[in-house]
């Protein structure tokens, strides 16, 4: 009975990682991967059922760790908070900022994959979705807020969605742009000084 070379698939993610940031999803070569992992495009068919299945597990970690940073947000039992945890979830704490940034800098380079060269998947609208996805996290901490008479300012859902896809576009670009890890600090305090959803929200104090 044949013995599975698990050694190649380091070297086929790696070199499929290389080959997509490179040319994107669409315009990466399966050939050009497989000879820079020094495979066979044979061994690749016994692994995936083709290129996008190869991209799907290139991304798969970060997709989990982006999955898990939603879902803490999106499963919160707000009755157990009282009102001035609900109010400093608004809050723009500059280091818990910058937490999230350090986050997303030990995962970059997947990171960017699924923001940028991941037309042709099941990724493709990953930037659109993830925004998405925390719009409807933050409307539960708005809803929640506006109940206890703590947000004043009246914002519809549509609305909510402008603004956190704004905030998510601030967050997303640095790591488009390749900014270096002291530009993104610098650009974290700007964002805190920028994005005051205390105000926005017309949070009581």
């Amino acid at each position: 009975m044949s013995v599975r070379d698990t050694s190649i698939d380091k070297r086929l993610i790696q070199s499929a990682r290389e080959e997509f940031a490179k040319n994107g999803f669409i315009k990466a070569d399966l050939k050009i991967i497989c000879e820079k992992a020094g495979v066979t495009t044979g061994a690749v068919y016994k692994r995936y059922k083709g290129k996008e299945e190869l991209f799907c597990d290139a991304v798969k970690d970060t997709a989990d760790i982006l999955d898990s940073f939603v879902a803490v947000r999106t499963d919160m039992d707000f009755s157990k908070m009282t009102d001035e945890e609900v109010r400093a979830t608004w809050d723009m704490n500059e280091k818990y900022t910058l937490d999230l940034f350090k986050t997303l800098w030990k995962i970059r380079g997947d990171f960017v994959l699924l923001l940028e060269k991941s037309a042709g998947t099941v990724y493709e609208k990953y930037g659109h979705d993830f925004a998405q996805r925390m719009t409807n996290a933050y409307w539960q901490y708005y809803m929640e807020a506006k109940k206890r008479g703590l947000a004043k300012a009246d914002i519809s859902k549509d609305e909510m969605h402008v603004l956190c896809t704004s905030f998510w576009t601030a967050i997303y670009e640095p790591f488009i742009h390749k900014m270096t890890w002291k530009e993104i600090e610098w650009h974290c305090k700007v964002m805190c000084r920028f994005y005051d959803w205390t105000k926005a929200l017309q949070m009581e104090r």
